[in-house]
């Protein structure tokens, strides 16, 4: 039997018929033999109780059977059901719920933030036995608390699915990315031995380009001086025509 928050009554013994004349039929289920009745003297009748008691207290029962189902085990070939109980709860019982909460935790070594399928299932149960308490005095305000349950669970199952669905899409892509990791690689250093060649060429045909501004301006000083030259020898040629020219008219006057 496994231990849980919410309260439960004592467990029944119930066998399954064996008889299978009728195999289209549900085998029905049969409680085990009450023990002899005690033949001393007998008890006086209780005190009859009120039919409306009896009614609110069996409405309770099936609305608590509906919101917490019985949970059923088998053991030795016998099947055990165990019913949730139906008995009152007072300000002891709601603070011996906390303090068995709080103990359960730290046995089972929840953790206090993040994600924890040991704390949720722990504050599920406190959760279940807050409703029971609150259906036994207030059968409507169990239902309602049974809604907000069912809400809260459908919006953690929305998020764990989306969770997963996130985390196999993240897988995909990292294995996506995986798989052309390699292509990526090889086509990086394709690009760097590119790269290289590239600055080569360029180191190349800037030196030519250097070698060739040199050689021009070389070249352009060597024709600025041989112009410069051409031009003194021109002056000095024109100021020797010019003296021969003035001794060949002076005379004349």
């Amino acid at each position: 039997m496994i231990e849980s928050l919410l309260k439960y009554d004592n467990p029944v013994l119930v066998s399954r018929n064996t008889d299978k004349k009728s195999p289209n039929k549900a085998r029905p289920l049969k409680v085990s033999p009450q023990p002899p009745a005690f033949t001393g003297p007998v008890p006086p009748p209780p005190k009859p109780k009120s039919a409306s008691a009896d009614a609110n207290k069996q409405k309770t029962e099936e609305i608590l059977n509906v919101i917490l189902p019985p949970r059923e085990w088998m053991e030795a070939n016998q099947l055990w059901v165990q019913q949730v109980s139906s008995s009152p709860c007072t300000r002891m019982d709601v603070m011996h719920l906390q303090e068995q909460l709080d103990l359960k935790l730290q046995q089972r070594q929840a953790r206090e933030t993040g994600i924890c399928p040991v704390r949720r299932e722990l504050y599920s149960q406190c959760f279940d036995e807050l409703i029971r308490q609150v259906t036994i005095n207030c059968a409507e305000r169990g239902l309602l608390l049974l809604r907000v349950r069912d809400e809260i669970c459908m919006t953690t199952a929305a998020y764990q699915t989306l969770y997963e669905s996130s985390v196999a899409f993240g897988i995909r892509k990292a294995l996506q990315a995986d798989h052309g990791k390699s292509d990526m690689e090889k086509r990086i250093s394709e690009l760097e031995d590119q790269k290289r060649d590239i600055e080569r060429q360029v180191n190349e045909q800037r030196a030519k380009c250097e070698a060739i501004e040199k050689r021009e301006m070389e070249r352009r000083q060597v024709e600025e001086n041989k112009h410069t030259e051409e031009i003194q020898f021109l002056k000095r040629t024109n100021q020797q025509l010019k003296a021969q020219l003035e001794g060949i008219i002076a005379p004349k006057k």
